[in-house]
Parts: C-alpha cells; structure tokens; sequence
C-alpha cells in the first residue's frame, strides 16, 4: 500500500489532479497548443519571513492572543475535566494548529496554501474505554479557514475556539458524526507566563523554544453530544497558546508533558523533552500560586518517571500512562482516567499520541486534575 492509499487528503487531491488531467487531454492537442500559455519558468518561492523567539521581544498582550503567522506553527490547546448532571467524569481536548507552509509559491491566487489549519478534538469516556475523536485540516481563506491576528479566532467552517466578552471568556464548537462539543469558558486567573518574558525554552539550544502561555482554572459549562446523546457539563479546564520557529530539539524523538489545576487555586506544567532512550534532554515546569506568585524551576529539580505503562491494540505503541513527579519538594503521582487516551491523528496533523485526563495525588490525598500529553513513542516526531 502506497501512502495516497494510507491517506484520505492525499487521495482528495490526487482525484483532483486527476480529473484536471483528463479534463485537458480531452481538449486535444490543437486546442492545448492555441489556448494554454504555460510559464518558461516556475513561480518563484517567496522569502520565509522573519520569525525568532528572543528577549527582545519579548510575549505581550493583547498581540499574544491572536495568530502569529510569520512563525512556522502555532496552537491553541483547551483541555480539561468535565462531569454531566449524573456526576460522570468525561475528559475533553480541543486544539487548533496554524501551519505556514516551508515552502510558499509567489502566487497571488486565493487558493495559494499560504497557511493551513488544522483541528482536532476528542472525548475521553470511561463508560467507552477509548477516545471518541474527530479531525479536520484545510488551507486558511476564502472564509473557510483562518486565525485572526489580533484576538483568539481559530476556525475551519463550523469548527471553531474564539474570544468573547471583551476578551474575558471563550467558546469553542465542534461537530462530527461521533461527538460534538458546545462549550463556554469563564477565565478566573490571567494569563500565566511559561517562562521569564514569555519565552519556553525547549533545549540547551537557544533556537529552541517558543513563545508559551497558558490560562489555567477555565470554569466550563456547556453541552456534549456523544454518539448522539446529548449532555450538559460543567467543569474546569487550561488553555495554552504557543508558537514557534524550531520547536524540537534535533536530539528530542517527542516530549512528555502535563498541566494541572489543582485544588488550592495552584497551577501546575511540567514537561521533558525526550531522547529516543527514553532520558531527558530538556526539563522545565512552572508552578503559580493561589495568589498569583509564579516560580520557574530548573532542570536539576525536576524530575519524571513512568511508573505504569499501557500498549496500544491498535497501534502497538507502548505509553507510560501513569507517572511519579518530583517537581521541588514535592512529588506525587499521575494516574489516568482510563489506559486507553490514544489519539490517531493521520486524518488531520499525521501522528500519533497519547492525550489525556489524569488525576494528580500527594502521599494518597487528591491533589488536583489535568491532561497529560505524549508525543514520540511511536517513532520520532516531526514539525515544521
């Protein structure tokens, strides 16, 4: 099997391509040689604009908010925990990659793929075992698509994560056959910087980091609709907003990394950079108080190991889904609302991972709840 053949949006525009092709071969040669003037050279490329995380220039708002789109990705992520009026738990992600192409063709068309979107979103429901989840990717304009660059405005068609309420809240729709989402979130704390002006660094290399912020402790309210039942929830969630021009360290297959609301009004990240083998090659984590005192912590007092992990029957891809932490002084465990949180996400971004709800403990006592992310254990993970 060939990749057209693994791929449904490879298999689109090839079907394209190849009614084009025979729409001109039935024109016949006559009419090719007298109506069609093709160029004596290509298009050229255009220049890849400039786009550097540095201090000196440094994450500020409101700009922070909106699409960044000299920058090569960027994503809007709102995970979170969820309970219906029966008191059942249900985990949720809704992410929104911005993607400028590496290469972009001098072509003043609107169907130029100047900068593509793409969307996923997924439901974890213990009472199924396994994500509900739904995709979708398109090229931005002509309405369809886009990201607005001065607030929070992702969409594709009906699919979409922006600001309301004077920048204060956000809503977020998804619809698909499987599941959908209707939900409305209430900020209760400012923006949290993930490292000192804003910036993230993701390695010993100082090319590598981003631009990173996160909101944490979203009260949610809302509707889901699973499998066509539907449900008011309520609940409470994180969003991050991070962009950058090399994300991934050459020596990093993929990251771990975990962000928890926790019970005091605390806020919580935490994440490695991982090499094949499984050591770290870059560790961070970030911690806010209830009053708003913020606390970088270095490599040296960081410290994640996987303490159970779980095979995918589909993939047979192995994840550590649960997890003992050592962050400062303080450590504690992750455990998983359910095993199976594997995301497969080759209609959409092309990889595959493990994104999910997991509950956070401290010698035996609940500490708080949040999503735990996993990239690269199925082979070295690639961004542009």
């Amino acid at each position: 099997m060939n990749n057209a053949d693994q791929n449904p949006m490879k298999r689109r525009w090839i079907s394209r391509g190849l009614v084009l092709v025979l729409g001109l071969m039935s024109l016949g040669s006559e009419a090719l040689a007298r109506d069609i003037v093709l160029p004596d050279q290509p298009l050229p490329l255009q220049p890849n604009p400039p786009a550097l995380v540095t201090p000196k220039n440094p994450l500020h708002f409101p700009n922070a908010y909106g699409s960044h789109p000299n920058f090569p990705i960027e994503w809007w992520y709102i995970t979170g925990w969820l309970h219906t009026h029966s008191g059942q738990p249900l985990g949720f992600q809704i992410t929104f990659f911005r993607v400028r192409p590496a290469k972009v063709w001098a072509n003043p068309s609107a169907f130029n793929p100047r900068q593509l979107i793409f969307a996923e979103a997924a439901i974890s429901d213990p009472h199924l075992g396994h994500l509900l989840t739904a995709q979708s990717a398109t090229r931005a304009g002509l309405g369809l698509a886009g990201a607005e660059p001065h607030h929070t405005q992702v969409w594709i068609r009906h699919w979409f994560l922006r600001q309301v309420d004077n920048k204060s809240a956000y809503d977020a729709q998804i619809h698909s056959k499987h599941l959908s989402m209707k939900l409305h979130f209430s900020t209760t704390q400012p923006p949290l910087l993930e490292g000192p002006l804003g910036i993230s660094q993701k390695g010993p290399d100082p090319q590598n980091a981003s631009y990173y912020y996160s909101i944490p402790h979203l009260k949610v309210s809302g509707s889901v609709t699973i499998e066509g039942h539907p449900e008011s929830v309520q609940g409470e969630a994180w969003l991050d907003h991070e962009w950058s021009a090399a994300y991934l360290p050459k020596a990093a297959t993929g990251w771990d990394w975990v962000g928890l609301n926790l019970k005091d009004g605390k806020a919580l990240m935490v994440f490695m950079m991982r090499r094949s083998d499984g050591t770290p090659l870059w560790l961070a984590a970030t911690e806010r108080s209830a009053h708003g005192q913020v606390r970088y912590f270095p490599s040296a007092q960081i410290h994640m190991q996987p303490s159970g992990w779980w095979k995918s029957p589909k993939t047979g891809i192995r994840y550590p889904v649960r997890w003992c932490l050592q962050v400062g002084k303080h450590v504690f465990h992750l455990e998983p609302l359910m095993d199976n949180q594997e995301f497969d996400a080759n209609r959409s971004t092309g990889t595959v991972y493990w994104e999910g709800a997991v509950r956070a403990t401290e010698n035996g006592k609940g500490l708080g709840q949040g999503y735990l992310e996993m990239t690269g254990y199925g082979g070295h993970l690639s961004l542009p």
